[in-house]
């Protein structure tokens, strides 16, 4: 047994706040999942993701990426070390993406069969080839908490047909996913250490941006009989508007006992959006890539919209306050924007860091408000 889900509370829109029990803890839902794509969470320590936030409570779990870990250091070298979390010494739950997206997106020269994908490295070129299989034997000795089935990232915009395509392939590799996972879940790394409970693997839906294949996606999915669901491929460049209808759409045909996790969105507004429609779990690079950057969130006021700062504009050169006069986190008790300006525009690794950290208190500061107001 790896996964147990609670429901707690379901408020007229169909926001839901429960708890989904893993073997590395626990996590309160609704709940925003950094992203660690090398197993690191960018520029930020691990002891600092754990207590970032007003609430001090942190980051209850995160996300890895299952291509970049293969590739470097290797996930048999992980394994070796005792899984992911003893290696970067993460004690909380954690979730690894299936490698999918990166293959379609970062690599060359994909060859996509009904076997698997061939493709080359991003680093030096290097062939390799992932299957279903293969991606569940990574996803096995990296020993996250909750993995994904290997599935086709289909590009976007795709004609009916090319999605249709896609998506029956998707299905094969879940099913074969499943399989592979069933027979061999007890090779995770920490199996004996927790008391013989294993991960969790979650299917992805597809289907594009048409609806009935968004419904026939999640129909053959749930005929699984897997212990949670991902809306996958979106985001991706569609407006706005037809990613909120695609998930809406997809939460009518997923099971209500199950979490349901929309996968790479958003922008804060987005993310708390979509949790009061009912999303479990979500995840997104945007609060570190943007800090990195020099981009930081804030409201002007207490309860009103989300602004994006580009911190390193002149006109905060002077400016003794905080990102966020309304928020509480570290970085906004401590420091100035024309401080954090300052570190900026000089280069200093520093800046990037508490750009980061800002802003991914205030993601998380948002999902713990919104689990405040579902909890009634």
């Amino acid at each position: 047994m790896g996964l147990v889900f609670q429901v707690d509370r379901t408020d007229a829109g169909g926001g839901r706040h429960g708890r989904l029990v893993l073997p590395h803890g626990v996590v309160e839902t609704p709940v925003f999942m950094p992203v660690g794509t090398a197993a690191s969470v960018k520029t930020v320590e691990q002891g600092v993701l754990e207590e970032t936030g007003s609430d001090g409570v942190g980051a209850q779990i995160i996300l890895a990426n299952t291509y970049h870990l293969y590739l470097r250091p290797g996930h048999e070298l992980i394994a070796r070390m005792g899984g992911v979390h003893r290696f970067m010494s993460w004690e909380r739950p954690m979730l690894t993406d299936s490698g999918g997206f990166q293959v379609f997106s970062l690599s060359s020269l994909r060859k996509v069969t009904p076997d698997g994908v061939e493709f080359r490295s991003h680093l030096d070129g290097s062939k390799h080839f992932f299957s279903p299989e293969h991606s569940m034997d990574v996803q096995i000795a990296l020993g996250a908490d909750v993995m994904m089935v290997f599935d086709e990232c289909v590009e976007h915009p795709a004609t009916y047909e090319r999605t249709r395509d896609s998506m029956a392939l998707t299905h094969a590799w879940a099913q074969r996913s499943k399989d592979h996972f069933e027979t061999n879940k007890e090779r995770v790394p920490w199996f004996e250490e927790r008391g013989g409970k294993t991960q969790s693997l979650f299917g992805i839906v597809q289907g594009g941006m048409y609806a009935d294949l968004r419904k026939e996606s999640a129909e053959r999915l749930v005929e699984m009989e897997l212990p949670g669901y991902a809306i996958g491929g979106l985001a991706v460049g569609e407006p706005r508007e037809v990613t909120r209808e695609m998930i809406a759409r997809t939460l009518e045909w997923l099971p209500k006992d199950k979490p349901r996790y929309v996968m790479g969105v958003g922008y804060p507004d987005e993310i708390e959006e979509y949790a009061r429609m009912g999303v479990d779990m979500m995840d997104c690079v945007l609060p570190t890539r943007a800090g990195r950057h020099g981009l930081v969130f804030m409201r002007e006021e207490a309860g009103g919209p989300v602004v994006r700062m580009n911190i390193k504009r002149k006109e905060y050169a002077e400016d003794a306050r905080p990102i966020d006069e309304s928020c509480g986190c570290m970085v906004c008790r401590r420091y100035s924007r024309a401080y954090l300006r300052h570190l900026f525009v000089s280069g200093e690794a520093l800046g990037l860091t508490l750009n980061s950290v800002h802003n991914l208190a205030f993601y998380l500061d948002t999902m713990a408000r919104v689990r405040g107001d579902l909890a009634g």
